[in-house]
């Protein structure tokens, strides 16, 4: 029986949540399809970008802090 991947497959593999077994599988699984290894390439990618924007905070969200925390003690 053929196992068909899917996007829910990938996203565990990103997120590295396949159990070991299930992972080498998928890998093979990569190594033999082509368009799902460029699939996965570019969620990786994604990914990386996702988590850089996530610690970087805006220029707007540092000034907000920075007014509250002004704000707060000047009325100490």
């Amino acid at each position: 029986m053929i196992k068909t991947t899917t996007h829910n497959d990938l996203i565990q593999y990103i997120y590295d949540e396949l159990a070991l077994g299930e992972k080498q599988l998928f890998e093979q699984t990569l190594a033999q399809n082509h368009e799902l290894a460029e699939h996965c390439a570019e969620l990786l990618i994604l990914q990386e970008k996702l988590n850089v924007e996530l610690k970087v905070p805006s220029e707007k969200t540092i000034n907000s802090i920075l007014t509250y925390s002004k704000n707060l003690s000047l009325q100490q």
